[in-house]
């Protein structure tokens, strides 16, 4: 009898697994299809190859997939919603950047989807469904472009399109980690492509290798013949790296390391892109009064005019089709379309003028040989359904770092490095307006190094928490060695009193930090630094200096001539504290 039992038993258990197992096997069936990344399947097939001595195609043997906002010959542009492709006819002709590729050698298999009428950032559909992440199935795509970024992601095709207005192609690359190329506004046509803000859009393309990515870019781009150069200067933006939600070392660790590499430590500059901003921008005072607010906050006013001139165009071209055919909208969606927005000429004049001023600045900052390093996204891919998604510090981070290109009109290109927490995360590199050549080829130079640096810091596990802090305050210290050279006086501070927090007991940190506040006239600040340092080494010699200094200022002179003195105790051949000493007796003594 117990045996029977036994035996029932284990039929059931068996029974049950079985289901579990058919279950399992329906879910990855289910999501390994197309990972919902497509609408529609299509084929688009290139010429024949020429006869030799000619050269093949430049881009043969190469699949590709395009976003449903381009048009192809046959076929509604669906736009994100059935609404759209219901109410229009069937396009009359491929989209010019589409018919190139094609010609190109490239064989175009079918239309992704998009967000809804292509105005989301995090890639999620209602309609069609949200494309699932590859690399992480429980987080968000991240849009406009979702599904094509997806396509790319899960190895169904070798490259895909997609349009990048605030961040459609940058953002989904990096939340599916692969490559995503925003090019220079106006460098490639977007005849036959849907506009969404015609001052912010341009059309982009995704690829996991980087080669590819390149080829895809000549022949879009027309780009001739040129020798490769190698980047003078690559620029960290310490600011925009202020934003990112995980240790900043995974990611400016990684470009630093392999900059030094491949170019050389004297390659690399840090910049504070507010201060920058706050110069050579001066229209931005105009958009929004500062209140005297500084910083940051030029650069997330950026990501205001964008969301506004987004707005502002996207009404222009759609708001008739919208209050005619009056489609099921999702929410977040429709509530940015339907606020009320008014905008004069004046207002609509002074947003151009930042256009302006934003490239001036960046091709400025940059020049013909520079790259400006900045986090592609502040966040780790949101969860689907999250609470993060409506969060309005995810929402303003994703839109501060997209806003620098997509306003200055400049290119800028998504390298993934690795994971973090089992999400992709990335870095992104900006050229100057028309260096899109220059950019793609760097980053073809640079990839291998950096996804071998990524490898490393990612596995790296340093022995105690207080190496990588002194690690980390060592930056600091530099970042701020680098803003005193550049006579930043707040910017050094900051940095410095940064490296205090990490690292309390070094005297250079308070030395360093008294000079800046020297140099800006604040000498009890000074004195008390100098103090500090002091306590901390009794051979300090610049401490004494500073503390000289700062005490002969604040009228305590005796103080001021034992600091002196003693300096040249420990330095005998220090020429400035025997003379500083010395004028001191003559006037006081």
């Amino acid at each position: 009898m117990a045996s029977s039992h036994a035996a029932n038993l284990w039929v059931l258990l068996g029974l049950g697994l079985a289901g579990i197992l058919l279950m399992t096997k329906k879910l990855k069936k289910s999501i390994r299809e197309d990972f919902g990344a497509f609408i529609e399947k299509l084929q688009l097939l290139p010429p024949p190859q020429p006869a030799p001595p000619k050269a093949p195609h430049p881009l043969t043997a190469l699949t590709f997939a395009v976003s449903d906002v381009f048009d192809i010959e046959g076929y509604a542009t669906g736009f994100g919603h059935p609404d759209w492709a219901r109410t229009h006819e069937a396009a009359s002709r491929t989209a010019h950047v589409v018919s190139t590729l094609v010609e190109g050698g490239a064989t175009c298999v079918g239309k992704t989807v998009v967000d809804e009428l292509a105005y989301g950032i995090n890639g999620t559909n209602k309609h069609y469904g949200t494309p699932t992440n590859p690399e992480s199935h429980s987080r968000v795509p991240g849009g406009s472009s979702s599904g094509a970024a997806v396509a790319v992601a899960a190895k169904l095709v070798d490259f895909s399109l997609g349009v990048d207005t605030v961040g459609g192609v940058r953002v989904p690359a990096a939340f599916c980690g692969v490559m995503g190329f925003r090019p220079s506004h106006g460098a490639v046509s977007q005849m036959g492509v849907i506009p969404v803000s015609t001052s912010l859009d341009t059309i982009g393309w995704f690829a996991r290798d980087p080669n590819v990515l390149r080829r895809v870019g000549h022949v879009l781009l027309q780009l001739p013949f040129s020798v490769q150069r190698s980047p003078r200067q690559i620029i960290i933006a310490d600011d925009c790296f202020e934003l990112l939600k995980i240790p900043i070392d995974r990611v400016d660790r990684v470009v630093i390391k392999s900059t030094e590499k491949l170019f050389g430590r004297q390659v690399l500059k840090h910049e504070n892109l507010g201060d920058c901003f706050n110069s050579k921008v001066p229209s931005l005072k105009g958009f929004h009064k500062t209140n005297g607010e500084l910083k940051s906050s030029s650069i997330r006013m950026l990501a205001n005019v964008m969301l506004l001139l987004q707005r502002h165009e996207f009404k222009h071209n759609h708001e008739q089709w919208i209050n005619s055919v009056k489609p099921a909208l999702d929410t977040a969606v429709s509530a940015q379309i339907h606020e009320l927005l008014e905008m004069d000429d004046a207002e609509l004049e002074n947003c151009k003028s930042i256009r302006r001023e934003m490239r001036s600045a960046i091709n400025f900052l940059l020049k013909d040989d520079g790259l400006l390093v900045i986090p592609t996204a502040g966040y780790l891919p949101p969860k689907l359904s999250g609470k993060e998604l409506l969060s309005e510090d995810y929402q303003n981070c994703l839109f501060t770092l997209s806003s620098i290109a997509s306003i200055s009109g400049c290119c800028q290109v998504t390298v993934p490095l690795g994971q973090y927490d089992k999400c992709p995360i990335s870095v992104s590199f900006i050229a100057r307006h028309g260096g899109d050549r220059f950019l793609l080829d760097t980053v073809k130079s640079m990839y291998a190094s950096l996804q071998e640096q990524a490898d490393i810091v990612a596995s790296s596990k340093p022995s105690s928490n207080a190496v990588s802090q002194e690690q980390s305050a060592e930056i600091a210290k530099e970042k701020g060695n680098q803003a005193f050279k550049d006579k930043q006086w707040q910017k050094a501070i900051g940095f410095y009193t940064e490296a205090i927090k990490l690292i309390g007991n070094n005297a250079t940190y308070y030395s360093n930090r008294a000079a800046a506040h020297l140099e800006q006239g604040s000498f009890l600040q000074a004195e008390a630094d100098c103090t500090k340092a002091i306590n901390l080494d009794k051979k300090n010699v610049k401490a004494y200096l500073r503390r000289g200094t700062a005490r002969e200022m604040l009228g305590y002179y005796n103080e001021a001539i034992e600091d002196f003195s003693y300096a040249l105790v420990l330095e005998p051949t220090n020429k400035r504290a025997a003379q500083s000493a010395d004028r001191l007796r003559k006037m006081f003594m």
